[in-house]
Order: C-alpha cells, then sequence, then structure tokens
C-alpha cells in the first residue's frame, strides 16, 4: 500500500507558474508509476501527465504538453508537477496518483489506483 499527500497548489495569474509535489509513503514506492489527474468543476478526472515505475518514462496530455512537466525523486519518494504558462483552463482539483507496476499512459492504468487527496488550483485571468 502506498500513501499520497499533495502539496503546492494556490490562486496564480494567467501566464504563472506553479510546482506540486506529492510525497508517497509506504512500502516498494519505486514499484509504482505516479501520475497526477485533475477535475475541473463540473468535468470529468482527466490524466493530465505520469511518470513510469521502471525506466521514468514520461506522459503527458494533449493540453498541457509543453507547458508541463512530471519529475520524480526515488530517494525522497516524491513526485512533482511543474506547471508552466497556464491559463484559466488549467483551473482544478489536482490529485496526485500511484498504480502499482502501471502502464506508461495513465488512462491504461484501470482500477486498483491509488489516490491522494487533491490540491486545488485556481489561475485568474
Amino acid at each position: 500500500q502506498v500513501q499520497l499527500v499533495e502539496s503546492g497548489g494556490g490562486l496564480v495569474r494567467a501566464g504563472g507558474s506553479l510546482r506540486l509535489s506529492c510525497a508517497a509513503s509506504g512500502r516498494s514506492v519505486s514499484d509504482y508509476s505516479l501520475g497526477w489527474f485533475r477535475q475541473a468543476p463540473g468535468k470529468e478526472r482527466e490524466s493530465v501527465a505520469a511518470i513510469s515505475w521502471a525506466e521514468g518514462y514520461t506522459f503527458y496530455s494533449g493540453s498541457v504538453k509543453g507547458r508541463f512537466t512530471v519529475s520524480r525523486d526515488n530517494v525522497q519518494n516524491t513526485v512533482y508537477l511543474q506547471m508552466n504558462t497556464l491559463t484559466s483552463e488549467d483551473t482544478a482539483v489536482y490529485y496526485c496518483a500511484a498504480r502499482l507496476y502501471g502502464a506508461r499512459n495513465p488512462t491504461d492504468w484501470g482500477g486498483m489506483i491509488k489516490w491522494g487527496k487533491g490540491t486545488l488550483v485556481t489561475v485568474s485571468s
């Protein structure tokens, strides 16, 4: 089992940047693919970015590619999401997620996903 705690959300102006962090704890964290999902008001939860458990392959959704960067520190058991050039469309609750031996694409993770409680990101225009 792995537990996830997000931090770093907040209010930022359009065009600005934020960095989210997710501290993972538990057994064999390195065996988990780690990622970020988000849910905007009135919308379904969607995958944003992920980094795989083995080779560190990164995945980005089309809407954030080129603006967001996901990384992980396997010593600190932490995954980060650097978000640049934010727009109002990025306003959402961001959830950290973990999947044991998760596929490269988080949309293929299916069930057995561990979730953090989420952190709110608000981008003002």
